[in-house]
């Protein structure tokens, strides 16, 4: 008997593991497309010369899309079946990228960018990092969450990066003399079309595990959980308001506009700056396990926040350079952790909602805090945008240290 359930307990373990590797790579390889379409978009609409309104309206479109796909699988993911919604998701986004290449009107263009979900924003925001954040918890035991959590992120930010990279094909194709503008971009985009779909064949190997237990139709939480849902999402919501005013576009128009610097030296900064914030993930998962993922997350953070504030005040581009490339070491430490908390505070039928709700605060708030923080660096000053954006973070910090230092994960409970 016992020979059974240790068998058993093996057996489970290298399914789980299986599971997650399978994330991993189906991750990776959806972030290289995200990463790909960021930067190749814009350049192919304007090839096909359409103005800045008609390409902000396509990319809006492809955003509108992705946050529709979002509410529907955080209200109907797991009854749907969380490997099949994968999938489907999987395949809409492969033929809206086809679909890009097979027509040139701007109507058409938005419509296929909305039902492909298209993200122009060159990270991933979709819906099917909230089903796989859903799942990695099933895949680990609780004190290794978390660090499943930091790998999955740095794949990520990796895969979003080589992306970006990828993007060059156009330029490459164009160099050789192998193809025009618009047919370069073309061929890119067809590159992009069989990365959106290369995560279905990791998708297909996903266990009968992954599914969650749904006994009821519809969402539904407990009341404790609704109560946890509801004071982290908007704690949450303060947060990204305050990341919204500190953008990679705005930040990159501070370094120029305040110290003269290039695209070249931008574009250096932050591909240094993006690898800062790889390695976070894995230092916020050794850090979390000494101090707790609470503690974590507010004692990293609000040191970044304070080092943004040094960036506005430096005299010189190198030293603000320095001071910027110390807040992106600790800045993202708080992504896995967050991650890793909330999945550990809900029932593990409840993830998929949980991860769904704080998702979309999260985006939302993001995209209002747009709206102001240009307004303000060019009404007011170059500072002002780092300095709200600084201070709603702290806090943030503080609030979510107050509200939550004692509500421990399982993990945490049973080292008291």
């Amino acid at each position: 008997m016992r020979r059974n359930a240790g068998q058993g307990g093996s057996e489970g373990e290298e399914s789980g593991l299986n599971d997650r590797r399978w994330i991993y790579i189906a991750a990776f390889l959806r972030s290289l497309a995200t990463g790909m379409i960021g930067v190749l978009l814009g350049l192919y609409l304007a090839a096909l010369h359409w103005s800045a309104g008609a390409i902000g309206g396509i990319v809006t479109s492809g955003l509108a899309g992705a946050a529709l796909a979002v509410l529907a699988v955080t209200l109907a993911g797991d009854r749907w079946g969380r490997r099949r919604t994968l999938l489907a998701l999987t395949a809409l986004s492969g033929l809206g990228a086809v679909a890009l290449v097979a027509t040139t009107h701007p109507v058409v263009l938005a419509a296929v960018s909305f039902l492909g979900m298209v993200n122009g924003m060159g990270r991933d925001r979709g819906a099917a990092l909230v089903l796989e954040q859903a799942v990695l918890p099933s895949t680990a035991s609780s004190h290794e969450r978390t660090l499943a959590f930091a790998r999955y992120n740095v794949l990520q930010d990796v895969g979003h990066a080589v992306g970006g990279l990828l993007a060059g094909l156009a330029g490459l194709l164009r160099g050789l003399g192998i193809s025009g503008e618009t047919d370069a971009y073309r061929i890119s985009l067809f590159a992009y079309a069989g990365l959106c779909l290369l995560p279905a064949a990791a998708y297909l190997r996903l266990s009968p595990k992954v599914e969650a237990r749904v006994s009821v139709p519809g969402p539904r939480l407990s009341p404790e959980s609704r109560g946890i849902l509801i004071r982290i999402s908007s704690l949450f919501a303060l947060d990204s308001l305050g990341g919204g005013f500190l953008t990679t576009a705005l930040v990159s128009y501070f370094f120029h506009e305040r110290f003269g610097a290039g695209p070249g030296m931008v574009g250096l900064l932050f591909f240094v700056a993006r690898m800062a914030n790889a390695a976070s993930h894995l230092g916020a998962a050794w850090l979390s396990r000494r101090i707790g993922l609470v503690n974590t997350m507010v004692f990293t953070h609000i040191p970044s926040s304070l080092l943004l504030v040094t960036v506005a005040f430096a005299p010189s581009f190198p030293v603000a350079a320095l001071l910027f490339l110390l807040r992106e070491g600790l800045v993202e430490m708080d992504v896995p952790t967050r991650q890793s908390y909330v999945m550990a505070v809900v029932r593990p039928e409840e993830r998929t909602v949980a991860s769904g709700i704080t998702h979309i605060v999260r985006v939302g708030a993001w995209a209002v805090a747009h709206v102001f923080a240009g307004a303000l660096m060019g009404g007011i000053s170059l500072y002002t945008p780092l300095l709200i954006g600084a201070a709603l973070k702290i806090t943030y910090d503080l609030l979510l240290w107050k509200a939550f230092r004692h509500v421990r994960p399982p993990e945490e409970r049973r080292a008291v």
